[in-house]
């Protein structure tokens, strides 16, 4: 009895072959197939069926060889076996483009079949990505480009075994002003620019790009099991903190994480003395809230459990009295609600200056008695059960993070209480409809607009924004077009679109900007640079080890880490001055001589590649050492991505010419992109 096998040889990654098996001298001709000696095969070889239908695998193996073999079932000594070279896939480019200011470009390749060690050949170079996936590359490289070309012939080369170029595709060419203005909107609206995102908004523009972002699905964070991650064992703060790094460096919705990292900046809990379930919880109303109403974040953040056991809303009970004594509701989250959340302590003119009285003095926003007022207004409400109804009992023992407060109505205080504007909720009201009665009454209050949307710009935009810039998206919060308030679309619309925020898209010396709060500083590195999570790459459970953890633990050193604000009044305060001026600029209170100097120690940290838990390649090797060639066009490339292609000139030149002097290309492009994060320049989102 023989067998003898007919077809294969060869096969590229992801495709298929058909074998054939025959076997003489025997009626039965049937035969069993096997990879490397498995039956059937495995994904990491290539899998075979029972007509022997062969499927490459989609990662190359070690070595590109696999043996096939057919062996008779009816002897298993009779056998036949041949071997199958595993190949790279062609390469398939179905569009490519060129951005940059010229002569250093980055290119952006969309298309199938891409593999590390890809190349991309544009213009007689052949140039190694800086980043590549199946389906993208990104290049950086220098090119001669006469006036007036609008497109330039690229291809892909995929490399051995059974390395192939692709059919070349030409590329738009996108000139400075369109660049300047998609990277300066990324900065603003995101976590960080990147190369391909640069290259998308100049694609679609602004408005297609707000449009596209505001019709994304949220990126929300996984609530923990009951049983958590080993490795959070002891504390849930180290999962939360992977959890919010991870959405916040790759979620799609980057605009949205963006107004939640601002709203959760301005509506303060913290893991200091909140459950770290209660705050994942809390997250998530923010980011499912942030494209909303304004209203709807007020009423979702009062009934929030983080936010209940923060500012003692949670298990506040009506008052009663004591040895004969009258007592007063807990009047923590009635006074910071007005205080810091919604009005602020004075009346605001629409430009968000303050209103004055006849004597020049400011004017309070509310007194005492309406502190206590809304504070019995919010009586009654306790953890809810684990289906999200009441409780049988005033307070409720046992936690449910997750779901909103629960009300008890026996626990409510139901006497009349006058709120601002002489407005009264009459007596005899549910929990509940004193509740909204109560936010109401604060979100119609004329304060709300200028308080909430100058405070929104500054985390946003620009520190200290001109009452003219603060007036007309305080319009936009007051109505909507449709005769709607407080519609967040249209006000973060207003907010990125305005004319202030746009001016330095074409005039560098425009006006505006804020400091890039430790959070902001290090997620544009992470984001611009590419850097990968090594966890992820090794395909493990990144949540359950909590492998984006670290990240929180850099940032703390310089005074900030996500929700684990000192107090209710975040990390630095909104009307915070730059001593010696009259420049509001709130994240400058975290700057001092020894933040200052733990800034040049992280960003050493980042260029030398040791962020604990990640890697990015700035070797020699990288397309970014093969760009350090020609320093110019080093410091170029890092300008765009970094400076929106505004780097000023003498800036420029001095780091070219220190550069210049290095012959490691690696050690180049390290130094350069030191000096680049580390200056005034870059620290100050202009």
């Amino acid at each position: 009895m023989t067998v003898t096998i007919t077809g294969g040889g060869q096969v590229r990654l992801g495709s298929t072959t058909q074998l054939t098996a025959a076997v003489s001298n025997t009626s039965q001709t049937s035969v069993t197939w096997q990879v490397n000696g498995t039956a059937g095969g495995s994904s990491a070889i290539g899998t075979i069926s029972a007509s022997g239908l062969y499927t490459a695998p989609i990662i190359l193996p070690s070595p590109n060889t696999v043996t096939i073999t057919a062996v008779s079932q009816a002897s298993s000594s009779a056998t036949a076996s041949v071997t199958e070279s595993i190949l790279n896939p062609l390469p398939v480019v179905s569009s490519a483009t060129v951005i940059g200011l010229g002569p250093a470009y980055t290119v952006t390749v969309t298309g199938t079949g891409f593999v590390s060690g890809a190349q991309v050949q544009i213009q007689g170079q052949t140039v190694s990505p800086a980043l590549t996936t199946a389906t993208q590359l990104t290049a950086i490289c220098t090119l001669n480009l006469a006036q007036g070309v609008n497109t330039i012939p690229v291809t892909v080369i995929n490399p051995d075994p059974g390395g192939s170029a692709s059919s070349s595709v030409n590329a738009q060419v996108t000139v400075q002003a369109a660049v300047t203005a998609a990277a300066r909107l990324l900065d603003q609206a995101t976590f960080g620019p990147t190369l391909p995102d640069i290259q998308h908004v100049v694609s679609i523009g602004v408005d297609g790009y707000l449009n596209e972002q505001f019709a994304m699905q949220p990126t929300t964070l996984a609530l923990f099991p009951t049983t958590p991650p080993t490795v959070c064992a002891t504390t849930l703060v180290p999962c939360l903190q992977s959890e919010w790094w991870q959405a916040t460096l790759t979620a799609p919705d980057q605009l949205r994480q963006r107004v939640a990292f601002a709203l959760a900046e301005m509506f303060v809990i913290s893991t200091n003395s909140v459950n770290s379930r209660a705050v994942a919880a809390f997250q998530n109303v923010l980011v499912n809230d942030a494209f909303g109403n304004f209203s709807t974040i007020m009423k979702d953040v009062t009934l929030s459990p983080g936010m209940g056991a923060y500012l003692n809303m949670l298990n506040s009970n009506k008052p009663g009295t004591v040895n004969g004594v009258p007592q007063i509701a807990n009047e923590n989250y009635a006074r910071e609600l007005m205080q810091l959340f919604t009005t602020g302590l004075f009346l605001l003119n629409d430009d968000g200056t303050p209103k004055l009285d006849s004597s020049n003095n400011m004017i309070p926003a509310y007194t005492q008695d309406q502190v206590q007022a809304f504070a019995r207004a919010f009586t009654g409400w306790t953890y809810a059960t684990s289906t999200g109804g009441s409780p049988a009992k005033f307070p409720n023992g046992t936690a449910n993070y997750t779901m909103p407060m629960a009300a008890v109505d026996a626990n409510h205080d139901t006497a009349a209480k006058i709120l601002l504007s002489g407005t009264t909720l009459p007596a005899g009201q549910s929990s509940m409809q004193d509740l909204d009665g109560a936010l109401n009454n604060i979100f119609t209050h004329p304060n709300v607009g200028p308080f909430v949307c100058r405070q929104l710009i500054q985390h946003l935009v620009a520190s200290n924004p001109s009452p003219a810039y603060v007036q007309r998206v305080v319009a936009v919060f007051a109505n909507n077009g449709n005769n709607v308030r407080g519609d967040m679309k249209a006000v973060v619309r207003a907010i990125l679109t305005d004319k202030e925020a746009r001016a330095g898209d074409t005039d560098p010396a425009a006006e505006g900007g804020h400091l890039r709060e430790p959070v902001l500083w290090l997620a544009n590195m992470m984001r611009g640079l590419g850097f990968t999570n090594n966890d992820a790459v090794a395909g493990n459970d990144v949540v359950a080890n909590a492998s984006y953890n670290t990240l929180g633990n850099y940032t703390a050193n310089l005074s900030e880490k996500p929700y684990a604000s000192p107090s209710v009044f975040n990390f630095f305060p909104p009307e915070y001055v730059i001593p010696g001026t009259s420049t509001n600029a709130p994240e400058f209170s975290l700057e001092n001589t020894a933040s200052v100097v733990l800034r040049l120690t992280l960003a050493n940290t980042v260029v030398s590649n040791k962020i604990s838990g990640f890697s990015v390649d700035l070797s020699a090797k990288s397309s970014w050492g093969t760009l350090a060639a020609k320093p110019g066009d080093l410091v170029d490339a890092l300008g765009l991505l970094f400076m929106h292609g505004q780097m000023p000139s003498q800036m420029r030149t001095a780091i070219v010419n220190h550069i210049s002097s290095l012959t490691d290309m690696g050690q180049r492009v390290r130094v350069a992109l030191y000096l680049v994060t580390t200056s005034s320049q870059y620290k100050i989102l202009h």
